[in-house]
């Protein structure tokens, strides 16, 4: 009798050990598999951090290739349009053109979004970044600013019907805007009770206006005047709001040798007076006698 309890006592324990080692075994498989694929997933985000991380081009290569490649609004008439034509216009297209001519290269123009100006740099989609874009102390930390060639601050439009003259009259209602850009930024840390209504695309922004989808638009005040000179019924109650901001052309970090040529072309087009040239072919026939170009255009990198 002792002799088969033993024999049961010791059957149950073996099979007690099969079973731990089983679930061992299950538990290693398992925690193995995990960390095979935990591994995986830090492997892939590597790959995927690592292909937004694309090195620019230098100058040299630039020049070899024979064309240089330029991000620019495709809506934000008369910086960076499209015409009827098909084709790239604008004041900012005027300086890309003069910096292809002068660089000995054709320029190919690639539409961008004021949200997707940084990461066009930085993916080095473009070589360099020509959309109205302003100089802040965030984007400075991710790309790097030529001279600038232009100085803004923002504005308000809205009909005149119910104009807003100052930014207060917004607490509680709708401002449109494009994301990425200053008036956001500007409107988000200074005046939380304004609903903001944003868009990618600045003429999805100024189609939401015409609509009544909002109370007013708010971007560079060099913007906001020429879409009211061009739309009958709206105006610019505020045209001088926040900072006085540059306007500049901007490479991927660290691309040194095209920063230099952008500065130096900046530089050097101060004797001929270029931008105000610029200002004249392409804002003029729109700002008439509502701007002063003193008061917008910069030469030769100098902020007066």
């Amino acid at each position: 009798m002792k002799k088969k309890l033993l024999t049961t006592l010791l059957a149950l324990t073996l099979g007690a050990v099969a079973l731990t080692g089983c679930a061992n075994s299950s538990k290693e498989t398992q925690s193995s598999s995990t960390a095979e694929s935990t591994q995986e997933t830090a492997t892939n985000d590597a790959k995927e951090e690592d292909s937004n991380k694309a090195t620019a081009r230098t100058l040299d290569e630039i020049k070899e290739s024979g064309k240089i490649v330029i991000g620019v609004f495709s809506d934000k008439k008369p910086f960076g349009y499209v015409d009827s034509n098909g084709d790239f216009q604008g004041y900012d297209v005027y300086f890309g053109n003069r910096l292809a001519k002068d660089l000995g290269v054709e320029v190919e123009y690639v539409p961008v979004e004021a949200a997707s100006r940084v990461e066009y740099l930085v993916s080095a989609k473009v070589d360099i970044i020509l959309a109205n874009f302003t100089v802040t102390d965030e984007r400075a930390e991710q790309v790097d600013f030529a001279l600038p060639y232009m100085k803004v601050a923002l504005g308000i439009v809205s009909p005149e019907s119910a104009l807003i003259t100052a930014p207060e009259q917004l607490n509680g209602k709708t401002l449109i805007i494009s994301k990425g850009t200053t008036a956001e930024t500007y409107f988000t840390e200074n005046y939380p009770d304004v609903k903001l209504l944003k868009f990618d695309q600045y003429s999805e922004a100024y189609n939401a206006l015409l609509d009544g989808r909002g109370d007013a638009l708010s971007t560079d005040n060099t913007e906001v005047l020429a879409w009211a000179l061009e739309n009958e019924g709206y105006s610019v109650g505020v045209d001088s709001l926040g900072s006085i901001d540059t306007i500049a052309p901007a490479v991927q970090k660290g691309n040194k040798e095209l920063l230099d040529f952008i500065n130096e072309e900046i530089k050097s087009l101060a004797g001929e007076q270029f931008f105000h040239a610029a200002y004249e072919e392409t804002l003029a026939p729109v700002y008439g006698e509502a701007a002063d170009p003193d008061s917008l255009v910069v030469e030769g990198g100098i902020v007066e």
